[in-house]
């Protein structure tokens, strides 16, 4: 199902949650996007690739020990036990012959259970029997995670991974630095539980929109050789009548120099669309910025700002920027208070001494340095974007964090 609109019949494995069978199609043009009809015949891979991609990753930390406490053997069968309910998109599956309805189950408009975001959290089962209607089995990404209903909103919180849990933290400094330059994005704070630190941000879609990330707009046709990947993923988004992705792609790509993000994946940033109309509305805000800022490296190794993965189009950042097509927009003046941002954020409330000077000191100096950088680029005359595929990430692969 499509929110109201019945898309495919599907027969889903018991024992694994794959599906194994694709009967009759409904609504084409409703299929999720990159999911190709050959011969009015749906492409069963690419469908159960769009469903696995939909569930937790078997790498999520903790999820080895929820499933055990569970008694699920994978992740794709929690996916059937919430219907493959989200509140990212309005996709979902009614049982055949079943009486439920969009308006009685979905997340955007009704309350959910806490027990699986429990479970995941590291809790004990409940005595009782566990409600498996959350979002929480529908939310990819390897860091722990959970949905929560705080003030009426809903909001994700998310941890940071061993041994400096400091991905929160970064989240807040780059939405700040992003509110700065004037980049549409979203905003976090830190939370705290049992001592640790957690990011938490306002679901950004409602119960009439939808994220289509950008793997699904990557796959939405194939790839020419001769076409580097951010060409590819430009063409793919003007075709579908996207609008505004360049300069989008250039903020994006200048914000992630900055902090030097590590963890920018093609599922990591996308488009939003009307769930009912189909049209897009553009690309969506920047987020899930917090694996960034030297946030699993030594000091030394942040100064020395060597072995920083690059993604989604480069493997270098510095390759990465020879993308961008205009830093007219960029102001680094704007960013002249971004030491005492850093520090503000780190040194907080319960965040005291929770990550030490030395280590807010030298992530203060390699952003700064970075951003001296950009301004000497942006001072260059006739710029052209690189259209090479020379040094393009050949995986959509997440940070692990193992």
């Amino acid at each position: 199902m499509h929110k109201y609109i019945p898309v495919a019949d599907i027969e889903l494995d018991d024992a694994t949650g794959f599906i194994q069978k694709i009967g009759a199609l409904h609504e084409a043009e409703h299929l999720p996007v990159g999911v190709p009809v050959r011969g009015g015949h749906i492409d069963r891979a690419a469908l159960n690739e769009w469903w696995t991609d939909r569930s937790i990753p078997a790498s999520r930390s903790g999820v080895r020990e929820a499933l055990e406490t569970l008694g699920i053997a994978n992740t794709k069968m929690l996916l059937v036990r919430c219907y493959g309910l989200s509140l990212s998109d309005q996709y979902w599956i009614r049982p055949e012959a079943s009486d439920l309805t969009w308006d009685k189950i979905n997340f955007f408009q009704n309350d959910f259970s806490d027990d699986i975001g429990d479970v995941l959290f590291g809790a004990d089962k409940k005595a009782n029997v566990l409600n498996f209607s959350s979002p929480d089995n529908t939310s990819d990404g390897n860091l722990k995670k959970r949905w929560k209903i705080i003030d009426g909103k809903r909001c994700l919180v998310k941890g940071g991974s061993r041994p400096y849990r400091q991905q929160p933290f970064n989240e807040v400094i780059a939405a700040e630095i992003m509110q700065r330059l004037g980049i549409d994005h979203i905003d976090y704070s830190v939370m705290w539980n049992n001592g640790a630190p957690y990011s938490v941000c306002e679901d950004f879609i409602d119960e009439n929109t939808e994220l289509i990330p950008a793997w699904r707009i990557y796959n939405s046709q194939k790839k020419r050789s001769d076409m580097s990947s951010y060409q590819h993923f430009v063409k793919c988004c003007e075709d579908l009548g996207i609008s505004g992705v360049v300069p989008f792609l250039d903020r994006m790509i200048t914000v992630d120099y900055i902090i030097a993000n590590e963890d920018r994946h093609l599922n990591n940033f996308g488009a939003l669309r009307n769930a009912k109309t189909l049209e897009w509305i553009g690309m969506a805000p920047v987020y899930d910025s917090g694996s960034s800022l030297g946030y699993d490296k030594l000091p030394a190794e942040i100064l020395a700002g060597q072995d920083i993965t690059c993604k989604p189009f480069k493997n270098h950042h510095e390759e990465q920027l020879k993308l961008v097509s205009s830093f007219d927009w960029f102001k680094p003046e704007k960013l002249a208070d971004v030491n005492e941002l850093i520090h503000r954020t780190c040194t907080g409330g319960q965040s005291e001494g929770f990550i030490d000077e030395q280590r807010i000191r030298v992530i203060s100096e390699s952003v700064q340095r970075r951003t001296e950088y950009l301004e000497s680029l942006s001072r260059m005359q006739n710029r052209i974007a690189s259209q090479d595929t020379k040094d393009d990430v050949e995986e959509n692969v997440a940070q692990s964090y193992t």
